[in-house]
């Protein structure tokens, strides 16, 4: 059994019925689109898709802030006004 990662959820055939109700239900929080009872997609509004890309973007900021901080290389300190 697959676990479904949305607390709503529509079917393949009610989704190409009436996406644009699918779409409004996803401004709030994602919809699962089950094809066959299981998740085939997921529909999300684009206030989370924002959120999730700013997660992302900053994770991968993070990653290269601690490469930089382990490459032995000392650090150079600054302060706003000199930036």
């Amino acid at each position: 059994m697959e676990t479904i990662l949305a607390n709503k959820s529509v079917g393949l055939s009610e989704f190409k019925a009436n996406p644009a109700a699918v779409m409004r239900a996803a401004e709030d929080e994602p919809v699962a689109i089950l094809n066959r009872n299981k998740p085939a997609g997921y529909v999300i509004g684009a206030a989370q898709w924002e959120a999730i890309t700013e997660l992302l973007e900053n994770a991968e900021l993070a990653r290269i802030a601690n490469a930089r901080l382990a490459d032995g290389q000392r650090p150079v300190r600054v302060t706003l006004d000199e930036l």
